[in-house]
């Protein structure tokens, strides 16, 4: 649809991804070279003659990526075809040593699937349009060059003087999930792709944390908004009629959402304008929130895919009942609050990610459920995050966690002293529950000693309880506070309170 044809019409954003899933193997796809990247390794170190596409090299399949797809196929509802075959899709790019890239094309490994997502309460169901296997190319590092050789750095494309190329990625398996376009708001894109993590995360095909593990490609149109039906829904023809552009090098949900509600400003102020919107790839400038553009946008026909001949048919649809999933967040979630009563919220933050999920659980079988979801999801969530931490960073500490919770449960220690101070030296410094228990002398007091710390209170602080007997609220609480401070708060607040009602009454 030309731009004077939606001159002066409300518009409407039409959006699709194509989001690329690093898939957790040992190996690369075609070949035996490590995925495992290390701090400060030398560029094109972990290569061989396959990746590198080297004269008489031939690829051999990782059975683990493919164990991966199908998975990730079944938890997207998707169809494992009968029968799928890779191709080489051909283009050149300096990150790309064949010249080719081996995907797949016209039979995907998997077909068909949807994702619901939730944005302000308003659910909606995504459809996977295909999600197929394939390599990654290499890696690029734009530079600009300084007056001296220490002061080049790495910029956007755009500004670089020069290139540098790095083939340790390159050949590792690729999970690319290709969307429909059924993305009415850059709000629901970054909600989609918080959830599509999440579910990969669960399935174990995925670790966020590795740089680079989700990329994301998006296009994105403008149709005259009354073209748009109340499900969503947006005829064919008027998608088949809208340009449409390619944004690249997204690399994180927040990206996602800035770059695509960038671009959708910059197409209707082009449209307001009348001038038309190119069908072009661009690339997002995270640096600078803006998107430059590349190239003209290729076609389907640019890339003049033909056979692998190198690699047979993949025939796996049995496996779809062959191999098993786990419980998927959304399930866990309905389940956490009828099994053991939790409201949504905590549901939510309990099932963030599987491993915060696998601990409740633990502790839940151990301890009163309500206990140890504050304990996860409140206290513990949020000392981590604070310290910019997962639950993964101690990992090997979890078991010191239960430790604290089962010190509050059996009321050895205060609830406040084990939020405050045992679990925040835990975390800093890296000592047991016991041992900080011990130094700081956080035992919880006993009876007797309540009582002595209740009469000297009383004795300290005579105004005090002559605001309690003319029936001012505040003296009772201020009168807590002080046999607490005497008590360095290892007694309980609710005896310390009954206690001194008590002595003061009698």
């Amino acid at each position: 649809m030309t731009a004077q044809a939606l001159e002066g019409r409300e518009l409407a954003c039409v959006i699709g991804l194509e989001v690329h899933v690093q898939l957790e193997t040992d190996t690369k796809v075609f070949c035996g070279c490590s995925t495992e990247s290390v701090e400060g390794e030398e560029p094109n170190t972990r290569t061989c003659p396959v990746c590198l596409g080297l004269p008489g090299a031939l690829p051999v399949l990782n059975e683990a990526a493919v164990e991966s797809a199908v998975k990730v196929g079944k938890a997207l509802s998707a169809d494992v075809v009968a029968e799928t075959t890779f191709h080489r899709k051909n283009y050149y790019y300096p990150d790309l040593p064949k010249n080719f890239q081996i995907t797949q094309y016209d039979a995907p490994i998997c077909a068909d699937g949807h994702l619901e997502v939730s944005v302000e309460g308003n659910a909606r169901e995504i459809g996977i349009e295909r999600a197929h296997l394939e390599e990654d190319p290499g890696s690029l590092r734009h530079v600009r060059e300084g007056t001296r050789p220490i002061e080049n750095r790495t910029v956007s494309v755009d500004r670089a003087d020069y290139t540098l190329v790095d083939y340790n990625r390159a050949g590792t398996p690729l999970m690319e999930i290709v969307t429909r376009p059924d993305f009415r708001s850059p709000q629901e894109t970054r909600a989609f792709l918080a959830k599509l993590e999440e579910v990969l995360e669960y399935l174990g095909v995925f670790d966020a944390s590795r740089d680079g593990s989700l990329r994301v490609d998006a296009n994105i149109s403008m149709v005259a908004a009354e073209e748009v039906e109340e499900d969503g829904s947006i005829p064919t023809e008027t998608l088949e009629s809208a340009n449409r552009t390619e944004v690249k090098n997204i690399s994180s949900h927040k990206g996602a959402e800035k770059a695509l509600a960038y671009e959708v400003t910059r197409q209707k102020n082009a449209i307001k304008r009348g001038r038309s919107v190119e069908q072009e790839t661009r690339h997002w400038d995270e640096s600078r929130g803006i998107t430059v553009s590349m190239r003209s946008k290729e076609e389907e026909k640019d890339y003049r895919y033909f056979r692998e001949a190198d690699l047979p048919a993949l025939r796996v649809a049995h496996w779809r009942d062959e191999i098993a999933i786990p419980e998927l967040p959304d399930a866990r979630r309905d389940r956490f609050q009828s099994e053991y009563g939790l409201d949504a919220e905590s549901a939510s933050k309990l099932t963030s990610t599987k491993e915060v999920a696998d601990f409740y659980e633990d502790l839940a079988h151990a301890f009163d459920p309500d206990l140890a979801a504050t304990w996860v999801a409140d206290t513990l969530l949020g000392e981590l995050n604070y310290r910019d931490m997962r639950i993964t960073d101690i990992e090997g500490r979890l078991d010191e966690v239960e430790r604290l919770v089962e010190l509050v449960a059996e009321e050895e220690i205060t609830a406040k002293n084990a939020r405050e101070t045992v679990l925040r030296t835990m975390l800093d410094e890296g000592k047991t529950p016991d041992e900080i228990v011990e130094e700081e002398g956080l035992g919880k007091t006993d009876d007797d000693t309540i009582e002595t710390f209740v009469e000297e209170a009383i004795e300290e602080n005579p105004d005090a309880v002559a605001d309690y007997d003319n029936g001012e609220d505040g003296a009772l609480n201020f009168l807590v506070g002080q046999v607490m401070q005497k008590s360095k708060g290892s007694a309980d607040p609710g005896t310390v309170n009954q206690a001194l009602r008590e002595r003061l009454d009698s």
